[in-house]
């Protein structure tokens, strides 16, 4: 016997509906390039998202069409992000930061068909533009007194091609399983991959991430999204902010600004806010420099890199707010787990809550998880035995655009995230180091994740890796690279004494480095391909 329900298809223009309808009132904010705001509303964003529709098919553009995206995040991003998908086109973000061989890869494997793009960019897109093979034109997200010059074929406006549009638009009845978005993985072994995002597995991520236990957002929540839509779907949160009707304020250029963010924060009332630990180190020194306080922001989620415990721990003792940890990756869309204030975990001894809080949480409905050994049997979830993370569920990459079996696949089904994890008996998971970056010094393994964590704890240290270096007794040695914080003096024997109160003696590297600038990749991690390039020659031999 089947069920006796409705049903209709998950899709994004149900999500658009939606909010138009039941909170076409609430506010969009943008930070502009000029430092202006813009306002506007929800029932206005989606009403130009229609004049875009139209646009689009005036271009020509067809179901399945891939359309690029090269922008930060703004109001007109947020147009893309609902007007590409709600035509049956596939909206492709593109990372900025790509090299120009990754960036040329990425528009011809996508195969973009248009590229709506920030002014800024255009330098980029003319430098690049006789590499790409199926692109026909290019928007520029501007109105017409603000196009610059520019030296590319089929130019348009974007002001002026939705000023020719009615807002009235019959948007198609799609099917759930269509592709709607396509992102691409840093590219830091090979090329970027292409994770073809489906209009089902969008709407059902957002289901989950409005959840109490997961991110959370309520209607009339103020929200900065300070993670950048280029960077896959800006973990989801033009969607699920839009389905839980929460105030969007979009940061524009100025995501790394920590005065600009911090300005914004205050001004837009903002009470939970999204983005990388590079992010929130740069907001923190700004705001202990400017000795500002952050009026109204009660949570800072954090992803994409190991949370330094010290960076928890200073915002809550100096501006009162709960840093909360998630795990994920663009293939899996990217929530996979994340750690929610709980009352118990509220109610512990702040040693105990902060040893549970460094985890990266539990996973949300919707994603289950394992960790195995390399014969892929299941390690004890008892909080001290490591093994591969894996995971699958209805948002989880089954394949990469292009490649019909992934690697990462095992064969029963589950995907590999490449991270080695321990998992305690409440299902929360600890990531212990990427499995390419794991040191095993004399056959034990040294979690390099939590070395950079312990000397990070060190009140002059702004940002530290670790790496495996070669050693002739050991076979592989931890080598320490650290930033100091701008105008401190640190020493290596000095963060070696440190180091022996945070970590078991035999950890503890030989030789500590310093540098002013840690290498990153393209969505802000610390490359370690980068750092073991650089220090290849390196040694403890002799």
């Amino acid at each position: 016997m089947l069920g006796k329900m409705m049903d209709f298809q998950l899709t994004i223009p149900v999500v658009m509906r939606h909010a138009a309808r039941i909170h076409g009132d609430t506010e969009i904010v943008s930070k502009l390039a000029d430092g202006s705001l813009h306002r506007y509303r929800y029932a206005d964003a989606f009403k130009r998202a229609a004049k875009l529709a139209g646009a689009l098919e005036k271009l020509g553009v067809k179901q399945g069409d891939v359309i690029g995206t090269l922008a930060w995040n703004s109001y007109r991003h947020f147009e893309l992000y609902y007007g590409i998908p709600g035509v049956g086109a596939v909206c492709h973000t593109i990372n900025p930061r790509l090299s120009d061989e990754q960036f040329d890869f990425v528009l011809n494997d996508a195969e973009d068909q248009w590229v709506f793009v920030d002014a800024d960019f255009l330098p980029l897109m003319s430098r690049l533009a006789d590499k790409f093979k199926t692109v026909k034109g290019y928007v520029v997200l501007c109105d017409e007194e603000a196009m610059p010059a520019h030296e590319l074929p089929n130019v348009y406006c974007y002001e002026t091609l939705l000023a020719e549009q009615s807002g009235e638009f019959d948007w198609p009845e799609l099917e759930e399983n269509q592709a709607c978005g396509i992102c691409y993985t840093s590219g830091t072994t090979g090329n970027p991959k292409g994770v073809v995002y489906s209009h089902r597995s969008t709407v059902l991520i957002s289901l989950t991430a409005n959840t109490s236990s997961s991110v959370g957002m309520l209607p009339e929540d103020s929200l900065l999204a300070v993670v950048p839509m280029f960077h896959v779907n800006a973990w989801n949160i033009p969607y699920a902010g839009a389905m839980a009707g929460a105030k969007m304020v979009f940061p524009g250029r100025f995501m790394g600004d920590g005065q600009a963010l911090a300005e914004l924060m205050n001004a837009e009332r903002v009470r939970f806010a999204s983005g990388v630990p590079t992010v929130w180190l740069a907001l923190l020194q700004y705001l202990r420099e400017s000795n500002t306080k952050l009026e109204t922001v009660e949570r800072l989620m954090v992803g994409g890199a190991a949370t330094p415990l010290a960076l928890m721990q200073a915002f809550e003792e100096e501006q009162g707010i709960f840093m909360q940890q998630g795990w994920g990756m663009t293939e899996t869309s990217p929530l996979g787990t994340m750690n929610m204030p709980t009352p118990s975990m509220m109610a512990m001894e702040k040693d105990e809550q902060f040893a549970l809080r460094k985890t990266v949480g539990r996973p949300t409905f919707g994603i289950e998880v394992r960790i195995v050994d390399d014969a892929l049997n299941e390690m004890p979830w008892d909080g001290k035995s490591p093994g591969s993370f894996q995971v699958r569920g209805p948002w989880v990459c089954s394949q990469y655009l292009g490649i019909e079996k992934a690697d990462a696949h095992t064969e029963d089904g589950w995907f590999d995230t490449g991270d080695i994890a321990v998992i305690d008996s409440k299902g929360y998971v600890s990531i212990t180091d990427r499995s390419k970056d794991v040191i095993k010094s004399g056959g034990e393994w040294i979690s390099s994740a939590d070395l950079e964590n312990a000397v990070m704890a060190h009140d002059k240290v702004l940002e530290a890796a670790a790496i495996g270096v070669y050693h002739p007794k050991w076979s592989e040695r931890p080598l320490l690279i650290v930033v100091s914080k701008p105008g401190e003096e640190v020493s290596e024997q000095e963060l070696k004494d440190f180091l022996e109160t945070q970590v078991t003696r035999w950890w503890i590297p030989e030789s500590i480095l310093f540098t002013t600038e840690l290498p990153h990749t393209a969505t802000g991690k610390i490359s370690k391909k980068d750092l073991r390039e650089q220090y290849r020659d390196f040694s403890y031999e002799g």
